[in-house]
């Protein structure tokens, strides 16, 4: 558990726990989408290259014959390997971004249920003291629990 939720007073350990899985999924979350930047970056420069290496190489010099193009491309394994890739790396960028729409999803439900629950988790003697807990939060692992809305 992180040492600044297990350092807080104003909490009990059910909340802490909370709290814990609430920075966890953030963790996720921000990973998956530096990932899928990352792999969508590379996926589309990847795949301007391969467009500039067939159009400089097949298609300007062999622009004649739309059948002479084809066979070429078919007949080369390579080029139909660099195609595949590109078309596997945009796949695999839709399988990242579905992740990290689950995985956001999932952080945002917890955290809105937080917020919805936060009159239970603090109860009366605690209540004025919850805002400490909130500012800890926004400032140290950057999640807002003042309101619901992303």
């Amino acid at each position: 558990m992180e040492s600044t939720i297990l350092s807080l007073k104003q909490t009990d350990q059910a909340t802490k726990q909370m709290l814990q899985n609430l920075v966890n999924r953030k963790i996720k979350f921000d990973r998956l989408k530096q990932q899928h930047i990352l792999l969508l970056t590379i996926s589309v420069f990847y795949s301007f290259g391969c467009l500039y290496f067939l159009y400089y190489r097949i298609l300007e010099p062999y622009s004649y014959s739309f059948s002479e193009i084809f066979s070429i491309l078919v007949g080369d394994n390579t080029h139909l390997l660099f195609i595949f890739l590109a078309i596997g790396l945009f796949g695999a960028t839709k399988v990242l971004y579905d992740k990290k729409e689950k995985a956001e999803k999932e952080y945002h439900e917890l955290r809105c249920e937080i917020v919805d629950r936060s009159k239970d988790l603090w109860k009366n003697d605690a209540w004025a003291s919850r805002y400490i807990v909130f500012e800890i939060m926004k400032a140290k692992f950057n999640i807002n629990l003042y309101h619901e809305s992303k």
